[in-house]
């Protein structure tokens, strides 16, 4: 009976190697477009010009090229990935932040994350209040202690740094004004200015902006770094803890890379391949360590099954996810 049950798993295997092969031929000689749902610069296109270069390499005789989508905080992108041909050449990310959108029913959004042919995702990604050197606020202390509101940039009404600050202030009754339309080094740009002074981001978005001593995180919310304070030890309030805890997941399935509903079994079988091989090539983990990007990749139905996982929230949640976004 073990026999059995090891030849069973072992011609599975096989069927699923011999899967992906067949897909890969398809992609000889093909042009496969990238889709950056945000402007050029940033984490999300950084992230995203690095995949698809070592996409390429392991999916002999394609060619990807990068298209930056942005528009209404990543919903046209998102949109366009989703509606376009499920022959997989079009393929590309978008701000997790678009869960918040969908449970919330926004009208611009034209997907169901649920249906979306997964390729994988790169790693979790910690997201960190971020303040400007400008702004004089060097500790969380400081801005809950505020008697003025400072000025957070976000992206879209349905982006993730515009939807969780909202949040995030409401939760701590932080003195927080969002202003959005900012996106990818534009949000830099407008802290150097001192048009905002802060934003809470993913932390490999902002690392070298900390680095170079333009400004300093203040708080971090999931992630393995202990440089930071952590939001959970930070803030005990019950009242709080829901939307801590949405905060926290999204950085789990951070820098996603998805295809159109319907994509071929054995090309979808071929574009995760090559997206595991690029992660794990060498090259491409140096290039990522230089970036201060993280690598733990997740691939296919486990980022799916993540992705419904954080849809399915309680009333309350849903609640104060309408409180934000329908404000």
């Amino acid at each position: 009976m073990i026999a059995k049950a090891a030849l069973t798993v072992a011609m599975l295997a096989c069927a699923g190697m011999a899967q992906a092969q067949d897909g890969a031929e398809f992609f000889n000689g093909k042009t496969v477009t990238y889709v950056v749902a945000t402007e050029p610069g940033g984490g999300y296109d950084t992230n995203g010009r690095l995949v698809a270069e070592f996409m390429q390499k392991h999916l002999p005789g394609s060619t990807f090229v990068v298209r930056n989508m942005p528009g209404a905080g990543h919903i046209v992108g998102a949109n366009y990935i989703y509606g376009s041909e499920p022959d997989g050449l079009t393929i590309g990310t978008f701000n997790t932040g678009l869960i918040y959108g969908q449970i919330v029913g926004d009208p611009g959004i034209r997907f169901d994350l649920t249906k979306y042919s997964w390729v994988g995702n790169i790693a979790s990604d910690a997201r960190v209040i971020v303040t400007s050197a400008q702004s004089g606020i060097r500790d969380f202390e400081s801005l809950q202690a505020l008697d003025e509101p400072i000025r957070f940039g976000g992206g879209g009404v349905t982006s993730a740094a515009t939807v969780e600050t909202i949040l995030l202030a409401r939760a701590l009754d932080l003195k927080i004004d969002v202003i959005t339309g900012y996106n990818g080094n534009e949000t830099e740009m407008a802290m150097r200015r001192g048009e905002i002074m802060g934003v809470l981001n993913p932390r490999s978005s902002r690392e070298v902006f900390v680095n170079d001593s333009h400004g300093q995180f203040l708080l971090q919310f999931g992630g393995k770094n202990a440089d930071v304070p952590q939001a959970r030890d930070v803030i005990t309030d019950p009242a709080a803890q829901s939307a801590l805890s949405l905060i926290e997941v999204q950085g789990t399935i951070a820098r996603l890379t998805a295809a159109p509903p319907g994509v071929p079994a054995d090309r979808l079988a071929a574009l995760q391949d090559a997206y595991l091989a690029a992660t794990r090539d060498p090259e491409f983990l140096e290039r990522a360590a230089a970036l201060r990007l993280p690598v733990e990749p997740r691939i296919g139905d486990e980022v799916g099954h993540a992705i419904s996982a954080a849809l399915d929230q309680p009333e309350d949640v849903t609640n104060m996810l309408k409180a934000a976004l329908l404000r």
